[in-house]
């Protein structure tokens, strides 16, 4: 249950309310399936990801806990000769987008102290009690936010059923985003009791995406309906500012974003802390009095960052993200069934046909967020800071994304 309620936080996030915009540009009737295609690829990549990890567990020895960027380096290793030698840059590289991706908000300096507390918790079953705080949140908004969309729906016939083709890359680079939470895969199975529970059939993986990919699609769907070609980046700027309920219901879910910010911070200090320690502290006798100091300057730094900045880092995010949850799985998987003797033409097409699908959802993200970034700085002074909280920021929520 712990480990399905991380995935469940740790995937839904503001990204959620973009979904709008995503079948709008999609069509009423294609673009419900369109996330649900790309919800099916992504949550496929997950299981690539898992199983990779495991094999390299099982039949290749290794002994070590694995996260996504030693997992990438390892299939490296193992594939073909000429690969090898770029397996610790394939490392690398994974972990440059992660630094870039996680942990990008501008918090106010009066939320340092609660936001600082939970993000020196070292153990992720101890954020347990954050993370369902900010579950109960930010599904308390989303419903809130369905509710309204529900009432005095227009006629079906008023919406487009199908989006022009030219706007299609930008549903695909959204939905792209907001299933970009792969970053918590390997560290929440780590963490479980029995870990093989984690991808089996009924297990937490298929379970806890299965419900998010259906708020997903009914939140972009309801989205459209509601609002039609008026939908915001966030339909939450679509709910009423003249009535307390809407008011709230914002604050509350900026609250829960507050909330998820330890677990953003947990995967960016899992993924950076170990070569920091390996590195100048090898030899330090106090490693863990350095680690939470390493965590609170990560928590000020971010709070100190200026608005326009990250605009910047999201147009980097978004042009990883894609890589991150498509493009890397699907080498791994490719390098595994090479080092395993049992590279099929099936395998080889599956591969090349998902690794397409990145190309193209890293260069409509990319386009995706230098339009966000051009609206967000043509925007009225009074209302960027609610644009930055809630629309730009979908290529964030990965774990976030």
């Amino acid at each position: 249950m712990e480990a399905l309620i991380h995935l469940v936080k740790g995937s839904v996030g503001t990204g959620i309310f973009a979904m709008g915009e995503a079948v709008k540009t999609s069509g009423i009737v294609i673009g419900p399936l369109f996330i649900l295609i790309i919800a099916v690829v992504c949550v496929h990549c997950m299981h690539l990801l898992v199983t990779t990890a495991n094999s390299l567990r099982d039949k290749h020895g290794v002994s070590t806990s694995l996260d996504f960027a030693k997992t990438l380096e390892l299939s490296f290793l193992l594939g073909p000769p000429r690969l090898a030698k770029y397996s610790v840059h394939a490392k690398n590289l994974v972990t440059y987008y992660y630094g870039v991706e996680i942990g990008v908000r501008s918090i106010m300096a009066g939320l340092f102290l609660p936001v600082l507390l939970p993000c020196l918790v070292r153990n992720l079953k101890y954020l347990v009690p954050v993370s369902i705080m900010a579950n109960v949140i930010m599904f308390f908004g989303i419903f809130t936010a369905f509710a309204f969309g529900l009432y005095d729906l227009p006629p079906f016939s008023d919406r487009r059923y199908v989006g022009d083709l030219a706007t299609l890359p930008l549903a695909f680079g959204t939905t792209v985003f907001c299933f970009g939470g792969i970053a918590l895969i390997l560290p929440i199975e780590t963490q479980m009791m029995v870990p093989r529970d984690f991808s089996r059939c009924g297990g937490v993986l298929n379970v806890g995406m299965t419900f998010v990919g259906s708020l997903f699609v009914l939140m972009g769907f309801i989205g459209y309906w509601k609002w039609g070609e008026e939908v915001s980046g966030s339909v939450t700027l679509n709910l009423p500012e003249d009535q307390v309920l809407f008011q709230v219901v914002k604050l509350l879910i900026s609250a829960g974003v507050a909330c998820t910010y330890c677990l953003q911070l947990y995967i960016a200090v899992d993924v950076m802390w170990p070569f920091i320690l390996e590195g100048k502290l090898r030899d330090s006798k106090h490693p863990v009095v350095w680690e939470l100091l390493f965590r609170s300057s990560l928590v000020l730094l971010t709070s100190q960052i200026v608005p326009f900045l990250s605009l910047f880092l999201s147009l980097v995010g978004a042009f990883c993200t894609a890589g991150l949850s498509l493009l890397f799985p699907a080498l791994m998987d490719l390098l595994m069934h090479y080092a395993d003797e049992k590279l099929t033409i099936y395998v080889i097409i599956k591969d090349s046909i998902i690794s397409c699908f990145c190309m193209l959802g890293m260069l409509s993200g990319t386009f995706e967020s230098v339009r966000a970034m051009i609206t967000a700085l043509s925007a009225p002074e009074e209302e960027e800071f609610v644009f930055q909280n809630t629309s730009f920021l979908i290529s964030n929520d990965n774990i976030h994304r």
